[in-house]
């Protein structure tokens, strides 16, 4: 099972433009819950985490510690998953 840590914090009216697309990515492709666990993280909790986040937030973070950072559209969140599944299942 892969980990998607998707850094947010309160108020972020673009991680909230970054959540519904995820979200309606896994909507559309509900076999993904059998591979990928989402977690958002509040960066506002940890001083390193906003001194690492604070201005490239929302930023999914996958496994192999690749980042996919705001902009990104369906497609774009589409193709990272499909990176990490792809490293999931040739590992």
């Amino acid at each position: 099972m892969l980990t998607f840590n998707f850094y947010t914090t309160a108020g972020c009216h673009l991680c909230e433009n970054a959540w519904q697309v995820i979200t309606e990515v896994h909507a559309e492709n509900p076999q993904l819950q059998q591979f990928i666990s989402l977690q958002q993280i509040d960066i506002a909790t940890s001083d390193s985490l906003i001194e690492q986040y604070a201005v490239r937030i929302p930023v999914v973070r996958g496994s192999h510690e690749q980042d996919l950072a705001w902009p990104f559209d369906h497609q774009a969140y589409i193709n990272f998953v499909n990176q990490h599944l792809e490293k999931l299942f040739l590992a």
